[in-house]
């Protein structure tokens, strides 16, 4: 994902992007472990994605970045369940 494609997003495409980025690194963290990774630049690079997004949400003056995110995490578990 290039910068300047981030730069385009809305602040909540970009807190949809980096919890879907968030849940593929764990995803993919969780191949590494059972040596079912293909590629382990795929890991790197969904690292630097979630780098990109969070400079751009700081340079946007996002505060409380992480309280947010999980505010929608359980915000959307909520409604899953209910």
């Amino acid at each position: 994902m290039k910068i300047s494609d981030i730069r385009e997003m809305k602040t909540e495409e970009l807190h949809a992007e980096l919890d879907r980025l968030r849940r593929h690194a764990f995803d993919l963290r969780t191949q590494a472990v059972t040596e079912k990774l293909e590629n382990p630049h795929q890991l790197t690079a969904t690292k630097r994605d979630i780098a990109r997004i969070l400079t751009i949400m700081r340079e946007r003056g996002e505060i409380g970045i992480e309280q947010k995110q999980y505010h929608l995490e359980t915000a959307a578990t909520h409604r899953a369940v209910t």
